[in-house]
Formats: structure tokens, C-alpha cells, sequence
């Protein structure tokens, strides 16, 4: 049941999930100095999302290690303990439900002279929902490492079911493009440019989620009821993005990213973000960033048709719907044993929190069973927390 929440999880944790299958790339190729191959070191992160009626928790850890010259392997293994009562449930008259998706990552990074090039496989299993996905890319550096320019391939497959009902399964498939250039501008001012293609194809939409419509638009009182969602098959996305960060003469940095966003099924969005970073001491880092994200509707969307054939394809996923959200979010980190402490070269320990608001411009609140007309829209707040410790070694 987790593709109840994906999409406002995506939105608000910036959260993406992205699945994948292996491509073969040609390997820039390097020049005299080499490229640094990652740290060995050691994640260990709670993670906690609650918002909406949904709340979403789990541990997090990830393990890295390689010979510090030319390979790193990592693995990592994810879970989220899912408990919903969104306001789509609570429409339907479901009660709420509880479940546990778990997601398992295994990688590996190979530094030959100034290019890097990595492997990927991801799998995630829950109750109604199978994915496994696969991801290759190679990042090259070049003009004196002042430019480094990366391509990846991705590509999943997933099997979705329906709880309640044995007989049904489908599928669904994703392929992901992706280009970035990261430029050293001068020493203080690093930029960088990203650009994503996204084909998707299978079963698109949620198998519980419906659509409402008017049961007659002739009748003297007008009342609605509600039938099932219809999709596309076929979704094919491009985003962009230009990300900044200037480093402050007294060891601050202030980061800037505008993203923009849009799809076959008429959805744009654009989201802006500006945050700052300010060290104190040896020890303490803080940051604090605000972000702005606004996005217009599905060309199939509609909070309420006009009959159950009224379009081709009809949706009333409000993460389809035209909407805007608002961030502000803090975060605090604390660097230990930075002589060594045993086997630990240093550490870290960070907490970060976001705090969002959702405001939908054409999405009601049907909480109450408002007559049609007088429905208020819908809008919430949610609170996101990462606690993470870092042990490099």
C-alpha cells in the first residue's frame, strides 16, 4: 500500500526514488592525475517523516570500503515502517494501516586516472509492491580538474499488486537519462548543470486511489460518487537543474538551486532553493535553507468530472493536482575524533529538520461531506527529521 503515500513522500522528503537496468557507456578518456576514489566509512541514519496523516520511519546503513586507490564497494539497507490515514483513506472509509517496505543496495565505484565509474543494483520489497532496479555511470575529469562532466543510465521494473484482491498484477518499467557538468568558476564559486529524461511504462497509477464524478449533471440537487482512476501507459519526463556555491571569506558558503520540471501529462513545476552554511568552532557546522516548490496540474486532472467518461484518461491524485509547498529547514553538525580514536579516523553526528507546509490550489477537502460546491481545499503540514552518524576509517 505504500503507492498511497510514494508521491507526497517524494515531494516533501525530496525523496525520489529512482529504478534501474545497466546500459553499456564509452569511457571518457583520463588524463595525469587521478580521480579520488570515496572514503571507507560508515552511515547509520533514522529517518522520520509526518505529515498529512502519514507517517513514515526507519533505520538506515550503509557500509563503504575499497583499497583507497582504485575501487570502492558499499552496501546498504533501508527500511520504512509506514502507518497512514491520509485524507484518501479517510475519504474511502478504510481504516488506518500499517506496513514495512524494505530496500536493499549493493554498488561499487572504480577510479581509473581522472575517471570514475559506477555500478548500482537496488531491490525493494513490501507487502503489494516489488522493484528491482539497476544504474551505471561514469563521471570524467578534465582542464585541470576544474570541470568534471558525468552521464548515467538507469533502468527498473516493478510488479504491483492490490491487497484484497488475489488476482490482480501488473507491471511497470522505468528508463532514466541523465547528464551533469560541474564547473570551478573561480576559487571561491563552484557551478554545476544538470538534465534528467525519464520514460516510464506499465501500470502508472494506484490501484486503490479513485476518481469522483457527478452522477447526473442533470438531476435538481447535484450529488457525486466515485469510480476508478485511468492513466496513460506511457510518462515521459525532463527535468533541469543549475545548483551554486560560493564560499565566504570567513569559511561560510551560501548554496543556490532552481530546478524546473515537466511531462507528457502536462505537469510543469519549477522549485527554487537558497541555504546557507556557517561553521562554528572546529567542531560545529550549522546550515539552515528555504525552498519553494510550485507545481501546475495533470492535463487529465480534475477534483470533480462532469460524468464518468467525461475524458479518456481521469485522475484525482492530488500529487497530479496544481499545488505549491514551502520548506524551511535547519541542520546541525559535530565532528568527533578528528585525530583518530581506535580504528576511527573522525566522525560526525548531524541532525537535520525540515518543516513544509502543502497548500492545494484545486484539490477539496471532502472530510465532513461537503455538498459540491462549498468543499475547502485541502492543505497540511509535515515535519521531516534525519539523524545520522558518520564513522569514517
Amino acid at each position: 500500500m505504500v503507492q498511497k503515500v510514494a508521491r507526497v513522500v517524494a515531494v516533501a522528503v525530496i525523496r525520489f526514488k529512482i529504478y534501474l537496468l545497466l546500459v553499456i557507456m564509452v569511457v571518457l578518456p583520463g588524463a595525469t592525475q587521478a580521480a579520488v576514489v570515496p572514503e571507507d566509512r560508515t552511515d547509520i541514519l533514522y529517518h522520520s517523516y509526518d505529515g498529512g496523516g502519514i507517517t513514515i520511519d526507519g533505520p538506515s546503513i550503509l557500509v563503504r570500503k575499497g583499497d583507497k586507490k582504485s575501487y570502492s564497494v558499499f552496501g546498504q539497507y533501508y527500511v520504512d515502517s509506514i502507518s497512514s490515514a491520509s485524507i484518501d483513506v479517510e475519504v474511502s472509509g478504510a481504516s488506518r494501516y500499517t506496513e514495512e517496505r524494505t530496500e536493499k543496495s549493493v554498488g561499487v565505484d572504480y577510479v581509473r586516472d581522472k575517471t570514475t565509474m559506477s555500478f548500482s543494483h537496488t531491490t525493494s520489497s513490501e507487502n503489494d509492491y516489488e522493484a528491482k532496479s539497476y544504474n551505471i555511470g561514469v563521471s570524467q575529469d578534465m582542464f585541470g580538474d576544474l570541470t568534471t562532466i558525468s552521464l548515467g543510465y538507469s533502468q527498473g521494473d516493478d510488479i504491483i499488486r492490490a491487497t484484497g484482491n488475489d488476482s490482480f498484477e501488473e507491471t511497470a518499467s522505468r528508463k532514466n537519462y541523465r547528464l551533469g557538468i560541474t564547473q570551478v568558476l573561480t576559487r571561491d564559486l563552484i557551478m554545476s548543470f544538470s538534465h534528467e529524461t525519464v520514460s516510464d511504462q506499465g501500470y502508472l497509477q494506484n490501484p486503490y486511489r479513485q476518481q469522483r464524478y457527478i452522477v447526473d449533471i442533470n438531476a435538481p440537487t447535484l450529488e457525486y460518487t466515485f469510480g476508478p482512476e485511468i492513466y496513460p501507459n506511457t510518462r515521459t519526463s525532463t527535468a533541469n537543474a543549475i545548483r551554486a556555491k560560493y564560499y565566504l571569506p570567513y569559511r561560510a558558503a551560501i548554496h543556490f538551486e532552481y530546478r524546473d520540471f515537466e511531462d507528457d501529462w502536462g505537469i510543469d513545476a519549477t522549485q527554487t532553493e537558497i541555504g546557507y552554511t556557517h561553521p562554528f568552532g572546529e567542531e560545529w557546522i550549522f546550515e539552515v535553507h528555504l525552498r519553494n516548490y510550485e507545481q501546475s496540474s495533470a492535463d487529465f486532472y480534475r477534483d470533480l468530472f462532469l460524468s464518468p467518461t467525461e475524458l479518456n484518461f481521469m485522475a484525482r491524485d492530488k500529487e497530479l493536482s496544481d499545488y505549491t509547498t514551502s520548506t524551511i529547514g535547519f541542520g546541525v553538525s559535530y565532528e568527533f575524533a578528528k585525530n583518530g580514536y581506535g580504528f576511527i579516523d573522525k566522525g560526525s553526528a548531524n541532525l537535520f529538520y525540515d518543516r513544509i507546509q502543502f497548500d492545494y490550489n484545486n484539490f477539496s477537502d471532502l472530510r465532513g461531506l461537503p455538498a459540491i460546491g462549498e468543499e475547502p481545499l485541502y492543505s497540511f503540514s509535515a515535519n521531516v527529521i534525519r539523524l545520522f552518524v558518520s564513522l569514517w576509517y
